[in-house]
């Protein structure tokens, strides 16, 4: 069987970048994107300046490896996880959970995003596959679920899968605004309307945050 593993220079070059992104991502969550240098993220890295130029032309483009690294944690945590609504609910309240635990990531994430919405952005691209498969992935996933009689018969799945984003980013906004806000409960309460499953009720869903 051939080993689809990268090797060599490759599979370096690969592990550098890696280490630097998990370095830039400690040091934006410390100091914020403002105040955080490449000099410090290289260091934390343990590599020149130089070097770290070499794999990200700069800051935003080191930031959008950041943002893409968090995606795909969460999207392969995600796939293990949900197999049902209720899932869906408890996943995606222990997503926002843990977006609160690093709010700076998460006001980094949202700048970001409205700057990247001009064409010319350097992370434009980035953020226009994510949402792009984003709405993919959460409207197969509704297909299946409507399927299976589980979505309200009156919703499109595509429908459902743009509401749901727009939901999820608006809550994160509405959070950093006012810290004392309940937006996991909002959340549940929304897929509470657009599934059938007897089940789906608050006292079966994720516990509310602490604090409120």
């Amino acid at each position: 069987m051939t080993d689809a593993m990268p090797r060599g220079p490759y599979a370096k070059t690969a592990a550098r970048r890696s280490e630097i992104v998990r370095a830039a991502r400690d040091s934006f969550a410390e100091h914020g994107y403002a105040k955080a240098s490449l000099r410090n993220i290289a260091e934390r890295a343990g590599i020149t300046h130089a070097g770290l130029l070499h794999h990200f032309r700069n800051k935003d483009e080191l930031l959008a490896a950041v943002l893409a690294e968090r995606d795909n944690e969460e999207w392969e945590y995600g796939k293990s996880k949900v197999t049902s609504p209720q899932e869906v609910a408890r996943y995606l309240g222990d997503t926002l959970r843990h977006h609160q635990s690093s709010p700076e990531l998460m006001r980094l994430w949202i700048e970001l995003a409205t700057a990247a919405s001009r064409p010319g952005h350097p992370a434009h691209a980035y953020f226009a596959r994510r949402y792009k498969e984003g709405r993919r992935r959460f409207s197969d996933g509704m297909y299946t679920d409507a399927g299976t009689g589980r979505l309200r018969a009156d919703l499109k799945p595509e429908h459902a899968a743009v509401l749901l984003q727009a939901l999820l980013n608006g809550l994160q906004l509405q959070w950093l605004l006012d810290e004392d806000l309940d937006i996991v409960g909002p959340l549940w309460t929304f897929l509470s309307l657009i599934y059938e499953e007897p089940g789906n009720d608050r006292q079966a869903g994720p516990e509310t945050p602490a604090g409120e």
